[in-house]
């Protein structure tokens, strides 16, 4: 098993992959849901990043997005709620000291909800996972200047997403090339 966690089985490259859904939420005052997490194996790297996580088995990505706000938050939301997909990424990365893919389907939400839980957060979110944050989308942009953010474009993405959604879903591809899928 991957350290990664038993949702995560071989592609056919040999790299630990699992299907996620992630959500990009916007509160009544417009701004954007993030969660500050850090790798125990390499503290130096830490990342802002979208609420999500991985597809239980048979799952659907708009019921996977629903579970995993509600898991990751508290918030409760419909499946209906949601807008989207908006966004589908394939992304190469290191974590935990293992280079591992993901394909993920990201959902938006609006939400009224005030108050944020981590009580349905794993072991492993409680060990990586530091703090939930609103973030103003005109600090977006400075933020990315000193600490990764992901989806790679946010700043720019977000009040398109926040304003209205054009129904365009974009494909996008970090650390692997659309030829390597």
């Amino acid at each position: 098993m991957s350290p990664l966690g038993s949702e995560w089985v071989p592609d056919e490259d040999g790299f630990p992959h699992r299907n996620a859904a992630r959500v990009v939420v916007f509160n009544a005052q417009g701004q954007i849901l993030l969660v500050h997490g850090h790798d125990r194996e390499d503290p130096r790297h830490h990342w802002w990043f979208t609420i999500g996580g991985g597809l239980e088995p048979g799952e659907d990505p708009r019921d996977g997005a629903v579970r995993e706000l509600y898991e990751e938050t508290g918030i409760k939301v419909s499946a209906d709620d949601l807008i989207g997909p908006v966004l589908y990424r394939r992304a190469q990365f290191e974590f935990l000291a293992v280079t591992a893919r993901q394909d993920e389907h990201y959902f938006v939400v609006h939400t009224d909800a005030a108050e944020l839980s981590d009580q349905g957060w794993t072991d492993l979110e409680r060990d990586v996972l530091d703090e939930q944050r609103w973030w103003d989308l005109e600090d977006l942009e400075e933020l990315s200047q000193t600490t990764m953010l992901t989806p790679a474009g946010l700043p720019e993405l977000a009040p398109r997403w926040r304003d209205g959604w054009d129904g365009v879903m974009r494909e996008m591809w970090e650390g692997r090339s659309p030829e390597g899928q």
